[in-house]
């Protein structure tokens, strides 16, 4: 692996690209494993197939009641959900506010497939797409952002020439005022070790909505998918899911926070009344001021904390370049 040491981050160390090396199995895991595959495959696609196709037709509360479905179906019993600075067994004393809900943002870290379906089976979210250096987001369905983190979409920039594809996150609050936002601002999958640089995306939350980061960690750790791909990687991300009798979703939420960016006249990113939001958001995408910074690093200081990670200052940029020179050792 001396020809990846590039790719690790400097103060550090830490390689968030690797793809995590899977626990060594048991003598019984092993023989039971491709039944265990066998068995769960038909029903998975069966189950999957007829939900996505249902989608459309289903009101909220049974899109999430279904989702778990998934989670039962993948061994996915048991989530460790905690809320950062709160006792364990006191979550239900706490105020509706300490909580991501309706008409607020989800700052999530960015590692799995699972990623999406856990927040959707919990808050039924409208998911988008961040880029690198840009405040305008993508709109995603729920597969398509299942899909987007095994897939090499996740590495380019914004559309080119279609800014109708676009839009931001303040639009986005005043078009669902009532499902929570979820965002993945690192714009790539790591393997869970570190945090990238986040995209400014968050920065155009109106001062009026809360920003909560969440850390999602998975066990085994090598169901994340740092390394996104083809059928390949898909088929790999399920015999892992499916072969193996269970998986464990560890939550952490943090406090929210607030974006005073240009609040100080009572009007922050996205909350003036103009009509060009798009264009005017394109026009801010370039260097960013140091209280909009402050407030990016205060974020990924949170999702790094809650997660038991490390800030790290590779890019997708540099990520581009490790999927290259790993391909490369593939062949």
């Amino acid at each position: 692996m001396e020809k990846f040491s590039q790719f690790r981050d400097r103060g550090s160390g830490i390689s968030p690209f690797m793809p995590s090396s899977a626990p060594t199995p048991s003598l019984l895991s092993t023989l039971s494993g491709p039944l265990l595959f066998i068995l769960r495959l038909p029903f998975f696609l069966l189950y999957t197939i007829s939900y996505f196709l249902l989608l459309p037709l289903l009101p909220s509360p049974l899109r999430k009641l279904l989702l778990w479905g998934i989670f039962a179906l993948t061994g996915t019993w048991w989530s460790d959900l905690q809320l950062d600075g709160v006792k364990r067994g006191s979550l239900s004393q706490q105020p509706p506010s300490r909580i991501p809900r309706g008409g607020t943002v989800i700052a999530a870290n960015f590692t799995s497939p699972l990623d999406a379906v856990y927040l959707a089976a919990v808050w039924d979210c409208v998911f988008v797409q961040s880029f690198p250096g840009s405040r305008q987001v993508r709109k995603l369905s729920l597969w398509q952002a299942i899909g987007l983190a095994m897939s090499p979409r996740q590495l380019a920039g914004p559309p080119a020439g279609d800014n109708e594809k676009l839009t931001t996150i303040a639009q986005l609050l005043k078009e669902y005022p009532t499902r929570a936002i979820a965002v993945f601002p690192e714009c790539a999958t790591t393997n869970g070790k570190g945090i990238l640089p986040l995209s400014p995306s968050l920065l155009t939350v109106p001062s009026s909505t809360q920003i909560f980061p969440l850390s999602l960690r998975y066990t085994p750790v090598d169901d994340t998918t740092p390394v996104p791909g083809g059928m390949k990687v898909w088929w790999s991300f399920l015999w892992k899911l499916l072969a193996r009798p269970t998986h464990c979703v560890r939550i952490r939420i943090g406090e929210g926070l607030v974006n005073t960016v240009g609040a100080s006249n009572g009007v922050s990113h996205g909350e003036s009344s103009g009509v060009d939001v798009r264009g005017r958001q394109e026009e801010g995408d370039g260097e960013l001021t140091a209280e909009e910074q402050r407030l990016l690093d205060k974020v990924a200081e949170t999702l790094a904390r809650l997660g038991r990670a490390k800030r790290v200052g590779l890019t997708v940029e540099d990520k581009k370049s490790f999927v290259k020179a790993w391909e490369k050792r593939r062949r």
